[in-house]
């Protein structure tokens, strides 16, 4: 039935190497009462746990009903030690706020049993061990002895092939430690125990075979099998584990509901915690949309403006002013100081056409980084108002034509400007007093 051949299992911690178990090989029976003794670090739970599916061989093979499992899945393993394998710990590892019933039933939850019927079936392994009438009390209102049973009761309620324990009476008194024994032994007769124990006494009266461990190897096997009643796997017990959603949701809210302080606990600092990035979030997002509004306001009240003509108003007025040393003049030589040609000198012109064309051929390099453009086309509306009676000309300003000055500087004296033809950031920024927008 269950066939070991070869198993080798070494950790490995950086570069140190341990050998737990060196070229184990044994062949157990379908039914029968193994004890496994051994020194401390002989690897008797190292084996323990290959056998159960809870550690992997480093090499060899395990052979189950004739099958190998050396390309097992990670799926194969949790079916295999979902349908096949019942364990049994020294710590008994109940679950101390649900019943005895309850711990029993939890080892269905993963096997797609119903509820109804898991309930049916730990009642029934409970009553087999002993303990009907404590199916609802906690683990804690038991005593160790019923606490081992309740865990052999779970071990059992699945129906495996094989049982295996691991220090089951260690921490129990004699007295119960016989209890759990003979409960072992009648297991025993119809399916494959396998038992971790410190203690000879009780491996010599209540099994059936001792196999003795020491650094790995097996020094002795009082009742050896050759295997030759193996059988290829004849029950179907390879379905896959799986639990439902609402089985998995009924357990996560038993488990909340039974420490409701700590759920409480636990619940308030993380809403103080979501609540905090929340106005983290929302202060970030407030500030950075205020600072967006100021920018679009200010920029919209002084938009970027390419004329015709660029002069560079610094240059000018430092022109103006002089630039010429003065200390080294003699009194009796006229120097010339040319203000007009240096300040006109620093006027330059701008190719609008060419960079008209290539704004509307690559308008999506730029489309993030503006709101709105348009273009002017020096369309200067005649605007008159009156001053003492008589009509007087604001604009066009003929103050600096008449002068003779460029129309660069004529712009500056304009009253009227071409707003653009935006009208939502139109909206946003203005409101109209009367009227309508054109």
């Amino acid at each position: 039935m269950l066939e070991l051949k070869k198993i080798t299992k070494i950790y490995e911690t950086g570069s140190l190497k341990q050998k737990a178990l060196d070229g184990v090989s044994l062949n157990f029976r379908k039914s029968e009462f193994a004890a496994i003794l051994g020194p401390s670090g002989s690897g008797k739970t190292t084996l323990l746990n290959i056998i159960g599916g809870l550690d992997k061989y480093t090499s060899g093979d395990l052979v189950i009903n004739g099958i190998s499992t050396k390309k097992y899945k990670d799926s194969n393993w949790d079916s295999y030690r979902n349908h096949r394998i019942g364990f049994v710990f020294q710590s008994y590892n109940l679950i101390s706020h649900q019943s005895v019933l309850q711990n029993v039933a939890l080892a269905l939850t993963l096997s797609g049993v119903s509820k109804k019927e898991g309930i049916s079936r730990a009642k029934k392994a409970l009553k087999d061990v002993g303990l009907s009438e404590h199916i609802y009390k906690r683990p804690n209102q038991l005593s160790g002895g019923q606490m081992q049973r309740v865990a052999i009761a779970r071990a059992l309620v699945n129906d495996p092939d094989i049982l295996l324990a691991d220090e089951p009476t260690g921490a129990l008194d004699s007295e119960t430690s016989i209890q759990i024994m003979n409960i072992l032994k009648k297991i025993s007769n119809n399916r494959l125990v396998i038992m971790v124990t410190h203690n000879p006494d009780l491996a010599e009266e209540y099994s059936n075979r001792i196999i003795k461990l020491k650094d790995g190897k097996i020094t002795s096997d009082s009742n050896p099998f050759d295997g030759s009643e193996v059988s290829v796997d004849e029950t179907n017990k390879t379905s896959k584990t799986f639990m439902s959603f609402l089985t998995a949701l009924s357990l996560s809210f038993n488990n909340l509901m039974t420490k409701k302080g700590r759920t409480i606990l636990v619940s308030l600092a993380g809403s103080i915690g979501i609540i905090g990035i929340a106005l983290i979030l929302a202060l970030s997002t407030g500030f950075q949309n205020y600072i967006d509004k100021i920018q679009e306001d200010t920029l919209s009240s002084y938009p970027l403006t390419i004329y015709n003509e660029n002069a560079d108003m610094t240059q000018m007025l430092l022109s103006m002013m002089g630039s010429e040393e003065t200390d080294d003049m003699e009194d009796n030589i006229v120097y010339e100081r040319q203000f007009i040609s240096s300040m006109f000198g620093n006027v330059s012109k701008n190719d609008l056409r060419s960079f008209k064309s290539y704004l509307e051929k690559n308008y999506k390099l730029v489309e993030n980084d503006i709101t709105a453009y348009r273009y002017t086309y020096s369309v200067s509306p005649v605007i008159y108002s009156k001053y003492n009676k008589k009509l007087v000309k604001l604009n066009p300003n003929t103050l600096f034509s008449s002068m003779g000055v460029s129309s660069l500087y004529s712009q500056y004296s304009n009253i009227y400007y071409e707003m653009m033809d935006d009208t939502d950031s139109l909206d946003e920024q203005f409101t109209v007093l009367a009227g309508t927008w054109p």
